[in-house]
């Protein structure tokens, strides 16, 4: 079989001569850009540059392929070239204080305004009380006070003297006032008039009613008076507070003289002040405890209306924003409105809305990762809805809206910003198949490649990025053995000879650990043993469950040939995923056949234990059967197949060619060699295909002859297409060297059934009748006599 052997000198990786000619990666020049993924770096910066609104990005690639961090380098480099963005501030709207207002102002100066504001309500707080008790305006008041106070006496004096000339007093009661005669008894006009005659009477009663008329009018112009007092009152304290504010304020506004905004509300600030001066009018020192803790309430009460809530503050950014937000909660995208208990209810206002990452964001640019944002419908709907109106409003998230609980709804802000979405492969497919509205927001796609082609400018490439994260992480330089040692492994992420992986995230894990093993062996460079410690150390640590699992095989709990030949049994190979690493895991397949028409049976189906995939490729035994030897005549077998001891179902194709073989065994009466083991997938013409972890599955049985004990003869059949994909391990790539363990290479179930038996597959005649002794032969000799028990054979 020697010429389906794969040959020892194309598994092994030589370093190229003269490739690496440096003594250390310490004399290179560290990587400072991209390596591989010039396609996502032009889509990103396409969709950077682009306006539209609907040109935001959405980065796919696999993780550890360094797409967060080239992300985050090309946003943070495209916008450190932009302008700066404005500050946010948060103020009370004096109109309606459950939709406080928003308000832009140059940038870094929104601290700067919440702090004047603060420190000009503290002023007033000590001053409006002062001015107030100066004896000036205590004069100018009692001026006021005097003289109207005069007026209202002249005209009450009036009425009394009136009465008096008719006789009559006016007292005062509970009611008001009430007239009464001169005389001591009666008291009243009524009791007068039940004691007086008729004319007495009539006089009293028309006197008495004259009064009460004038007495009215006078009372209805001491009113009317009294308000005018206190109207000028007023205007006086509004005319003294104009001018204390005034000279408060007017700093403030000349700072901001070019912020409309700004200086709209500090005019509305004046104004409120003014109309609510009272409050700061009782804003005083008391001797009474409780009475001075009601008037800091009150104080507090005034000053809050008036802060302001610095939503986002831009002192000490350079450029256009840049975002990152790793937890896209509803909250923490679009901000929160916060509420604190209060007397057994809840209590805000707008110095408790705080903004979210988009507002901070506002005029630059959000990363945000999309697995968290999916996780919760609304808040994807929201963002959507956001991104397309371009404004933003902060509210209570809708599912968990409280409307027992009061809230504010502050006016929506307009918002430009640039969202730049990272996820995977499958979000990325979901939202283009189910969400209409994914492609007309995110219009522009960058995809991370997850491998490069092997060549000497990109092993280069390698050394220089291992320089890089040598001088970052300040380790021990790595020798050229050692890099080359990294180069490896990175074509063993790719399960490729001829590519190297983009996973730069793993490749950096792997410098790291072999420092740490360099460190314990006191050298001062890191070389390619230090780097295979380092692997061997990482595997160790993730590989428990393979030592359980293969231990198995050791006493035989599950049973595995490896020497000898039985007709319908093959040793096929299965791949273990278990995150962190991968195993390879030998199983036995057996297949046989009978008399019968059912086809064939697929046991694992039976027991639903099979998956879909696992099944087409029954169904393709059937076609390649059926196209093969039922020309002549009709097959008139049944067969059975099973993967022996398997309990956690099946699936894939990788095994469909080795449940061939054992088929072909089983009908042929041809028995298969038990050392070797068999993997790859077949299509309805009998080709070989390639197949997924081809080096897990070598390892593996490779392991299991080890612990049994290697005779000469073991080895691995794999399809020719999985060559370029071989990076074995040193131990199995030295045990093929040596002849102890051998791989063989097929791209044909023909090829594939003389490895197995030594004999050849047979090709038909012109009739259609393959040769007696090869294997189709007498699979072919076996099917008609079954027809032929069956029924007659058709001419």
């Amino acid at each position: 079989m020697e010429k389906f052997r794969v040959q020892a000198d194309k598994l092994k990786s030589i370093c190229p001569e003269n490739l690496f000619d440096f003594k250390d990666t310490s004399f290179l020049d560290p990587l400072d850009g991209v390596v591989g993924q010039q396609r996502a770096v032009e889509a990103i910066d396409f969709g950077l540059n682009m306006k539209g609104l609907e040109y935001n990005i959405f980065v796919t690639g696999l993780d550890g392929t360094g797409r967060s961090s080239i992300v985050r380098q090309l946003v943070a480099a495209h916008a450190a070239n932009e302008e700066p963005s404005k500050d946010l501030c948060m103020v009370n709207n004096f109109e309606d204080e459950y939709c406080p207002r928003v308000i832009q102002m140059p940038q870094g100066t929104a601290v700067y305004f919440s702090q004047s504001m603060a420190g000009f309500l503290e002023t007033l707080k000590s001053r409006i009380p002062e001015y107030f008790e100066t004896p000036l305006f205590k004069q100018e008041q009692e001026k006021i006070t005097s003289r109207y106070q005069g007026l209202q006496k002249a005209m009450f004096d009036n009425v009394h003297q009136k009465a008096e000339q008719l006789g009559l007093g006016i007292q005062r009661s509970e009611n008001g006032y009430i007239v009464v005669p001169m005389a001591d008894e009666p008291a009243t006009v009524d009791d007068a008039l039940d004691v007086s005659d008729g004319t007495e009477q009539l006089k009293i009663e028309a006197a008495a009613g004259e009064v009460e008329a004038q007495l009215e009018e006078v009372l209805n112009k001491i009113t009317i008076s009294t308000q005018e007092m206190k109207s000028a009152i007023k205007d006086l304290v509004a005319a003294k507070t104009d001018d204390l504010i005034s000279r408060q304020i007017d700093p403030i506004r000349y700072y901001f003289r070019d912020s409309d905004g700004v200086q709209v509300y500090l005019k509305q600030v004046k104004e409120d002040l003014i109309d609510n001066i009272a409050m700061f009018l009782g804003i005083q020192k008391s001797n009474d405890p409780k009475q001075e803790d009601g008037f800091s309430k009150m104080a507090n009460t005034m000053v809050r209306r008036y802060q302001v809530n610095v939503l986002v503050d831009r002192r000490r950014e350079k450029g256009a924003p840049v975002v990152f937000e790793p937890n896209p909660s509803f909250g923490n995208l679009f901000g929160k409105i916060e509420k604190k208990p209060v007397m057994g209810s809840f209590a805000t206002d707008f110095t408790m809305v705080q903004a979210g990452s988009l507002l901070r964001a506002n005029g630059g640019y959000i990363v945000i990762n999309i697995d968290p944002l999916l996780q919760n419908p609304t808040v994807w709907e929201a963002l959507k809805r956001t991104l397309q109106q371009s404004q933003l409003q902060i509210e209570d998230m809708p599912d968990h809206a409280d409307y027992g609980m009061p809230s504010l709804k502050p006016a929506p802000i307009p918002l430009k910003v640039k969202v730049i979405l990272i996820g995977g492969y499958d979000p990325f497919r979901a939202l283009q198949g189910m969400d209409s509205q994914f492609n007309k927001i995110f219009r522009v796609r960058a995809d991370f490649d997850y491998e490069i082609q092997r060549n000497d400018e990109n092993a280069n490439n390698y050394a220089r990025f291992v320089a890089r994260v040598c001088q970052q992480d300040d380790l021990r330089p790595f020798s050229p053995d050692g890099v080359w040692q990294i180069v490896k492994y990175a074509s063993r992420l790719v399960e490729d000879r001829e590519r190297l992986s983009l996973q730069f995230g793993r490749v950096r894990g792997l410098i790291m650990e072999a420092d740490f093993w360099a460190q314990k062996d006191g050298a001062a460079v890191v070389v390619r043993d230090h780097v295979r410690s380092a692997m061997q150390h990482y595997r160790l640590r993730h590989n428990l469950y393979e030592d359980k699992v293969l231990s198995q095989f050791d006493d035989d709990s599950v049973l595995l040939s490896v020497t000898g030949r039985v007709t319908g049994q093959v040793n096929a190979l299965a791949v273990y995923d278990m995150g962190e690493i991968a195993f390879g895991r030998p199983t036995r397949i057996t297949a046989e056949s009978y008399m019968g028409t059912p086809g064939i049976i697929n046991v694992e189906r039976e027991s639903e234990l099979s998956g879909q995939t696992h099944d087409k490729g029954m169904m393709i035994i059937s076609g390649y059967l059926g196209r093969m030897f039922a020309q002549r005549f009709p097959l008139s077998v049944s067969i059975s197949i099973t993967f022996e001891q398997s309990y956690d179902g099946v699936d894939g194709d990788s095994a469909s060619s080795t449940e061939l073989y054992a088929v072909l065994s089983s009908l042929s009466g041809i028995p298969i060699r038990q050392a070797v083991a068999v993997t790859g997938s077949v299509n309805q013409k009998g080709e070989i295909q390639a197949i997924g972890g081809v080096n897990e599955k070598i390892e593996g049985f490779f392991e299991i002859c080890a612990r049994k004990g290697l005779t000469g003869t073991q080895g691995v059949m794999i399809p020719a297409s999985n060559v370029k994909n071989l990076v074995l391990r040193d131990a199995v790539i030295t045990a093929i060297i040596e002849k102890k363990f051998h791989l063989y290479s097929v791209k044909t179930i023909e090829q594939g059934i003389e490895v197995l038996t030594g004999i050849r597959a047979g090709k038909p005649g012109k009739n259609g009748a393959y040769p007696k002794d090869s294997v189709f032969g007498k699979v072919q000799q076996k099917l008609a006599r079954y027809h032929q028990l069956s029924g007659p054979v058709s001419q």
